[in-house]
């Protein structure tokens, strides 16, 4: 196995980390996975070297802490710019992330939270301001992710053993 190829244990890995990361301890996954302790902090620490493990983060509800409105504005940017303006995108007050589309006109699609319409309004603006077009805004009432499937040893095996 190379160095960036992902194997079955590393898959486990990453299906328990997106779990939850927080308490899931390298001795608990390495009883998951049928390797060692230390066999998991190695493969961690060469799926976060490699960039295949982004970092870590808190996953908030957003409703809950006090901003119930989320917002998708999908925006036009020229192709060549679109990736440059990510991070200045991610820089305005309210916006939570940033993706790039690759078909269709819309080519940005920004998420924004905010406690009131008025939160949202000047991010739309900011956005108008660095050039983009904001074609079209959606409001979200729900929100919700799962780990990724795939990476689940479980589901690849198909025994539940």
């Amino acid at each position: 196995m190379t160095d960036d190829e992902i194997d079955d244990v590393d898959r486990a890995i990453l299906y328990a980390l997106q779990e939850d990361a927080r308490n899931m301890a390298s001795g608990d996954i390495a009883e998951r996975t049928g390797t060692s302790d230390s066999t998991v902090r190695k493969r961690i620490q060469r799926l976060e070297s490699n960039g295949v493990i982004k970092g870590y983060s808190a996953s908030v509800d957003y409703q809950r802490s006090g901003y119930p409105l989320r917002m998708l504005l999908y925006c036009t940017a020229t192709i060549p710019e679109r990736g440059d303006l990510v991070p200045d995108i991610l820089d305005i007050d309210g916006v939570v992330s940033v993706q790039e589309l690759v078909t269709g006109e819309q080519n940005l699609l920004v998420t924004a939270v905010g406690e009131t319409d008025g939160d949202i309004t000047p991010v739309a603006q900011e956005l108008l301001d660095m050039g983009l077009t904001v074609a079209d805004e959606v409001l979200v009432r729900s929100h919700e992710t799962t780990p990724f499937g795939k990476f689940d040893s479980e589901t690849q095996r198909g025994d539940g053993t």
